[in-house]
């Protein structure tokens, strides 16, 4: 691919409407037949103009001042938020998605960036990233009993030092020894970890988690 990407040949021919090819976890199904991606794609411009601040995933990146390259690996990009903010702070995204309706509103709200449908689990890029950032509860949505293969491939994108960010509401007490474990078995170091995107301090019990992780290979 030219856009940064390489991805298996089933998720290139995936297209508008949403493919069947790349396997989607039951509870993202059932999200996504709920939600109206008009409504969703539209809601966070709503949001800024009205003058909320959206943008707390791209501030807590963009701080990152281990990013020297600045470039970003948006995994679970979902229309395009994150990765289309940090294009405009200077930063070089790559949006991947495996819902290839959602990566069609990223390719029409930003035609200049590169966007791929993919499985986390198998996208590769072209190049090491500085940071891989799932924002939102993207774990979540994984294919049950894929989180673990999503995140070591997930790390494999990163250079030496990169980091990975990841929030997400915390289901339960073991579920961040979980996650902390994948990213351990996958050669990443755990940094630090913060309640909201605006970093606020992390306590026992909290039900959010933005977690970092440095690649240690």
């Amino acid at each position: 691919m030219s856009d940064g990407a390489t991805t298996p040949d089933h998720a290139e021919r995936s297209g508008h409407p949403n493919s069947s090819a790349i396997e989607q976890s039951a509870r993202w199904l059932a999200w996504r037949s709920r939600v109206d991606l008009d409504e969703y794609n539209e809601r966070w411009h709503r949001a800024a103009a009205a003058g909320a601040a959206v943008h707390g995933e791209a501030d807590l990146v963009d701080g990152l001042s281990s990013a020297p390259g600045r470039r970003v690996l948006d995994a679970g990009c979902g229309t395009g938020r994150v990765a289309i903010e940090l294009a405009r702070r200077g930063w070089q995204p790559v949006g991947v998605d495996a819902d290839a309706d959602m990566i069609a509103y990223a390719r029409r709200n930003a035609p200049e960036l590169p966007w791929a449908v993919a499985d986390l689990a198998e996208v590769r890029l072209d190049e090491p990233v500085d940071v891989v950032v799932m924002a939102g509860d993207v774990l979540a949505f994984v294919v049950p009993g894929r989180e673990a293969a999503a995140v070591a491939n997930l790390a494999r994108q990163l250079r030496p030092g990169g980091v990975l960010v990841t929030g997400g509401q915390v289901p339960d007490g073991s579920w961040l020894d979980a996650y902390d474990g994948w990213c351990a078995n996958a050669g990443l170091s755990f940094d630090r970890r913060y309640a909201t995107w605006e970093q606020s301090p992390f306590i026992e019990g909290a039900t959010y988690a933005v977690s970092l992780h440095v690649a240690t290979h």
